[in-house]
C-alpha cells in the first residue's frame, strides 16, 4: 500500500509540478504569480456573463418568482 501512495507523490512531485515549481524561483513577482492573474480574469468573465444572462432571463420575465415556485420556499 505504501508504493501506491509513494507512486502517488512521485506523480505529483516529479511530474505534473514541475512547471510549477520552475515559477517558484522566478525574481519577478508578475511573472511568479502570472496563473494566479490568468485565473482570476478567468473567474471575472465568468461572473459577468453569468450576471448577464441572469439579467437578460430577469428582463424577459421566463422566472417564475411566486411563492410555491421552489419546494423549500
Amino acid at each position: 500500500m505504501r508504493d501506491f501512495f509513494e507512486g502517488i507523490q512521485y506523480l505529483f512531485e516529479d511530474i505534473l509540478f514541475v512547471p510549477l515549481n520552475s515559477l517558484r524561483f522566478m525574481h519577478s513577482w508578475w511573472g511568479s504569480n502570472a496563473i494566479n492573474w490568468i485565473f482570476i480574469i478567468i473567474g471575472m468573465v465568468a461572473l459577468v456573463y453569468w450576471v448577464l444572462q441572469l439579467k437578460k432571463f430577469n428582463d424577459n420575465n421566463e422566472e417564475n418568482k411566486d411563492v410555491t415556485a421552489h419546494s423549500y420556499l
